[in-house]
């Protein structure tokens, strides 16, 4: 059984809270995150650190090991700009629960984000872009393609990259939905593993709707073989969406509390 793998997304500079910890590297609100996330399910943790160009490596590596030391090796996700931050955020990371994930490389000007992966034993999170919005399938298989074959002629094992279809914004981009949906499909009947900022689909819409559409999505996207998610771990309804989708796919064995687990 393979279990839908979350990747929790509260740990990033964007957060007012989380930018100023990191700017004072101040433990706390980024270990409270950290604990809240593990809690309601998350997996894997993303700790996006921003740009992060004059202190990067220190920021990371600090990070890196506060999470890791706090959470009992909670397995992360490094994401940032800045490619020697991550590669000194590697130089540090504990293994114990899974190899860290590089957030992200695309066809374009992030390709060497797979050689970092590759030359790590790390996985990467592949987006299926180069710049912009990918225009139609045919485009997103292109660049499929091109990143497959650069981490395969570098030795990765194909099931360490992570192809990322971009969800879209559903404002302005409600006609280009299913095609994301058909792409995760392809992806999984090649036997590709996957993976997306969830989130990304419900933003600008109202509070009270983003749980719904989130969990529609997730449970639409998890049948046609989506295989991993960045995600709110915190947004109840959304992680029951993501078991019961697991129990329905028979990758979870039933229980009456299975929610619980």
């Amino acid at each position: 059984m393979a279990r839908f793998i979350t990747i929790g997304e509260r740990i990033h500079c964007i957060s007012p809270t989380i930018k100023k910890a990191m700017e004072e590297m101040n433990p706390e609100p980024i270990l409270k995150r950290a604990k809240e996330q593990i809690a309601c399910g998350a997996t894997y943790l993303d700790v996006n650190i921003g740009p992060a160009e004059k202190n990067g490596v220190e920021l990371m590596q600090w990070a890196v090991q506060l999470i890791q030391s706090e959470c009992n090796n909670i397995p992360l996700c490094l994401d940032t700009a800045n490619l020697k931050a991550i590669e000194a955020g590697i130089a540090v990371y504990n293994r114990a629960n899974g190899k860290p994930i590089v957030n992200s490389a695309d066809a374009g000007d992030r390709l060497d984000r797979i050689d970092l992966a590759a030359a790590n034993d790390a996985i990467c999170i592949a987006l299926c872009a180069k710049q912009g919005i990918p225009s139609n399938n045919d485009e997103r298989m292109e660049y499929c393609q091109t990143m497959l074959e650069r981490g395969m002629e570098l030795g990765m094992d194909p099931s360490d990259l992570w192809f990322d279809p971009l969800f879209l914004v559903i404002k302005g981009n409600q006609d280009k939905q299913m095609d994301v949906l058909e792409f995760i499909k392809q992806l999984s009947d090649m036997g590709f593993n996957s993976t997306g900022g969830l989130s990304n689909v419900s933003n600008m819409a109202p509070n009270e709707i983003r749980p719904i559409m989130d969990s529609v999505t997730v449970a639409m996207a998890m049948y046609n073989g989506l295989t991993s998610a960045i995600v709110n771990p915190c947004d109840k309804r959304l992680m029951e969406t993501i078991k019961t989708a697991d129990i329905i796919k028979n990758e979870m064995m039933y229980a009456d509390s299975y929610l619980d687990l």
